[in-house]
């Protein structure tokens, strides 16, 4: 399974903030830069989103919901089943950065990627990753909330508020403006793809600035942190399960069940990362670990997934195609005759 280099570019920038952390004036500038970047990530995905190809997939609600589900519904209930796993396995800063990836949205570009790469519903993955993205800038806020308490020691209306106008406003703009300047981001979606990772690393510089400068690391060690790899594994796993053959029972066709394998298994770092820096303040490192992790091994794994499902469909196409030519031959054979 590759690594992205991305997560080398990942692991670098926590390293810089270990060794240079930002600190008085140069945190506040950094903590501004941050905000204006991610901002200007969710108008990029507001102005890449097809209007009529977002109201075109609400025809397909079914998927949607339980995209849905899945990722608001069945990832918390999983997150909060994993309290028991307190003290022993992970640590109580652990546990609330695992639960609080439970509750993130799901991702929108490597759920496109994946499920263009196995051959499933490209459409209706680009619709689900998008309102999932939207729903949670909402619902995120209001789980975390419920289940973390004052663990989320940032939350309050003023949080939501805070949220609203760093995601959704930039993605509402994105789209009012798409008719304008849809085309030239279409073009140019290989540069301005440099922005979307550039300003995940410049979240997670500031974020982990800010726990190098309040000594949050000395309360992760080793153990801990294998302790945690093995529990996202296992989690991974069982929506991974859960996506395909769920989707399967409730009546989906190939295409449909690998969207919603896709985006109903992953969680998105482009929308945790700000949340996180909002909800958790000072915080928010050890909140994003666990997530940052994740995102690694969701890459991983879904990217051997989708070349499997994709070498699949090949196999099914090689074997068919001969009984296809004999049938066309047959046919011209008593034409002819």
């Amino acid at each position: 399974m590759p690594i992205d280099p991305y997560i080398l570019l990942l692991l670098g920038t926590v390293g810089l903030a270990a060794l240079f952390p930002a600190r008085g004036t140069a945190s506040d500038v950094a903590s501004g830069a941050s905000t204006a970047a991610i901002a200007f990530l969710f108008f990029l995905y507001g102005a890449r989103l097809s209007t009529r190809e977002a109201l075109d997939g609400l025809k397909h609600w079914r998927l949607h919901v339980t995209v849905l589900a899945c990722t608001f519904i069945v990832f918390p209930l999983l997150g909060l089943a994993a309290r028991g796993l307190v003290p022993v396995i992970l640590s109580d800063p652990l546990y609330q950065g695992l639960l609080f990836l439970t509750l993130v949205p799901s991702t929108i570009q490597s759920s496109i990627a994946f499920t263009s790469m196995a051959r499933g519903n490209v459409p209706a993955a680009i619709c689900a990753g998008s309102f999932s993205s939207l729903v949670g800038i909402v619902v995120t806020p209001l789980l975390a909330a419920a289940v973390l308490g004052g663990s989320a020691g940032g939350f309050s209306t003023d949080s939501v508020v805070k949220i609203v106008l760093q995601l959704l406003v930039p993605f509402v703009a994105g789209q009012l403006l798409r008719r304008w300047i849809g085309g030239f981001v279409t073009r140019h979606k290989k540069v301005l793809g440099l922005v979307d990772r550039g300003s995940i690393l410049l979240v997670v510089y500031t974020a982990f600035s800010a726990g190098m400068v309040q000594g949050v690391w000395h309360q992760v060690s080793a153990v801990r942190l294998a302790g945690l790899l093995a529990v996202e594994a296992v989690l991974l796993a069982v929506m991974l399960a859960l996506t395909w053959y769920g989707a399967k029972a409730l009546g989906f066709g190939r295409g449909d069940r690998i969207a919603i394998q896709f985006a109903g298994s992953k969680k998105s770092l482009a929308a945790g990362l700000p949340m996180a820096s909002v909800l958790f303040g000072a915080h928010a490192s050890l909140a994003v670990l666990p997530l940052m992790l994740f995102h690694q091994m969701q890459l991983m794994v879904c990217a051997v997934i989708a070349k499997r499902r994709a070498h699949d469909v090949q196999e099914t196409i090689t074997v068919s195609a001969p009984p296809a030519a004999s049938r066309t031959a047959v046919g011209t054979g008593t034409r002819s005759g």
